[in-house]
């Protein structure tokens, strides 16, 4: 009985797998097939991948970045004859002392590829979209020491001209700093020398050829402007401070438009006063735009206090200009032009405390005419406002909330030069001194 069963059994199992051997063989075609498939879509996959991966180094390399500064300023008079404000952040439009606006609304994008870069940043406020860098920047890939850059940049002048607004302490720039410079940046070219090691390390070099019209302007003469800076670091560890200085040069020119160049001499009354020149054959010659600079800052790690930083600079030279204006050309001269000797300076002292307080103390003086003083405003001298000397003290309160956010309050005391009372008319004003003061309350807002 048994062997006759156990033939059954084995009977049955022959049987099994004899019917299991054409199912088995269709699971592996139909996985072959599946694992085809598969793979396919793994290789799909892995390009995907790699065109994704190419789009993900491309966006890497993009920066973002901007900061915006709405902002509360209030005059002490309104309605009067003379200017307030053009310097502390705008000219106060008329039956205006106080006003909103937002100061710098600015986006800036910087494609990085190690050795070179293209930047393009743009200020967003209510008075329009304005271009505020635009430029490429090389740098040679095997000693790392030079770099090209071109287009809008920043004018390599001093120390205040390129720093930026985001991070400077107090809200406005000096006022011959914007009298010179106004705009900041320029068109044109610049070669840098910056090693980042050796032991050369501690020095920048730069050297620009702009057309010395501004960072908008388009170019009105065949005369281009040469501007170059040297500055050094000297890193005082032990002592925690460090020391800055820097020496700058511009030597440009304006060409003449008019017969009418006026200098400085005796007139026709006995008074020092605007001379004209009425040489004909001078007409397309270029007008003298040169000056010389010198900056330094100092910072020391007060005990128990904080950072303390002194900064100064000062700049003297010869600008052109009109009869009531002293500020750059960026537009072909009208009118009579004017050769001025100039000097000015400022000095900033800035304490943290703590570390989200900082106390700022900032005072500067602009002299666009050094060849007068204040009792040479008289009847027949041809002097005007645009002669007149300029100090300003500063007192601000910085709070950094965050490392995003910032609050200023800021209050600008301006001080003129005061004029006899045998001054003409146009002048009255400037007889005592004029009520300009401006304060100022900021919020920044800085990313990242």
């Amino acid at each position: 009985m048994a062997p006759q069963f156990l033939k059954v059994i084995g009977a049955v199992c022959v049987v099994l797998v004899l019917a299991a051997i054409p199912a088995r063989s269709q699971e592996d075609v139909a996985t072959k097939e599946e694992l085809e498939e598969v793979e396919g879509a793994l290789e799909g996959l892995l390009e995907s991948s790699a065109e994704y991966r190419g789009y993900v180094d491309a966006l890497r390399k993009i920066k973002i970045s901007g900061y915006l500064q709405p902002q509360y300023r209030n005059a002490v008079v309104m309605d009067q004859a003379y200017p307030i404000g053009s310097f502390s952040g705008g000219l106060f439009p008329q039956y205006t002392k106080s006003m909103f606006q937002v100061r710098r609304g600015r986006l800036k994008v910087t494609y990085d590829n190690i050795t070179t870069q293209m930047v393009l940043q743009v200020d967003v406020t209510e008075r329009g979209v304005g271009i505020k860098d635009a430029y490429l920047w090389i740098s040679d890939p095997w000693v790392r020491m030079f770099a090209l850059k071109m287009g809008v940049f920043d004018r390599p002048f001093g120390y205040e001209v390129a720093f930026s607004s985001s991070a400077r302490e107090s809200p406005e720039r000096a006022r011959v700093t914007q009298t010179l410079f106004p705009g900041e940046r320029e068109l044109g070219a610049q070669l840098t020398f910056a090693p980042q090691l050796g032991p050369l390390s501690f020095l920048k070099a730069d050297l620009a050829v702009v057309n010395g019209t501004g960072p908008t302007a388009t170019e009105f003469d065949n005369y281009k402007d040469i501007i170059a800076r040297a500055s050094a670091i000297f890193p005082l560890e032990d002592a925690g401070a460090e020391i800055d200085v820097g020496v700058s040069g511009y030597f440009g020119a304006v060409r003449r438009t008019t017969k009418q160049l006026y200098s400085m001499g005796t007139t026709s009354t006995g008074v020092p006063g605007w001379v004209a020149d009425r040489d004909t054959v001078s007409l397309g010659a270029g007008i003298d735009r040169q000056y010389f600079g010198t900056d330094m800052q100092v910072y020391y790690d007060m005990p128990l206090l904080g950072g303390t930083i002194l900064r100064g600079e000062y700049v003297f030279g010869k600008q052109p200009g009109g009869a009531t204006i002293s500020i750059s050309y960026a537009l072909p001269p009208t009118g009579g032009m004017y050769q001025r000797d100039f000097n000015g300076w400022y000095v900033y002292l800035v304490q943290n405390v703590g570390t989200s307080f900082q106390v700022l103390a900032k005072y500067d003086i602009y002299d666009p005419n050094t060849e007068v003083e204040a009792g040479d405003f008289v009847q027949g001298s041809g002097l005007t406002y645009a002669d007149l000397q300029y100090s300003t003290l500063g007192l601000g309160l910085l709070y950094h909330f965050d490392e995003n956010v910032k609050f200023i309050l800021y209050n600008e005391f301006v001080r003129n030069e005061k004029v006899p009372s045998t001054s003409p008319s146009s002048l009255a004003a400037y007889r005592d001194d004029v009520r300009d003061d401006v304060l100022t309350f900021r919020i920044q807002y800085r990313f990242p």
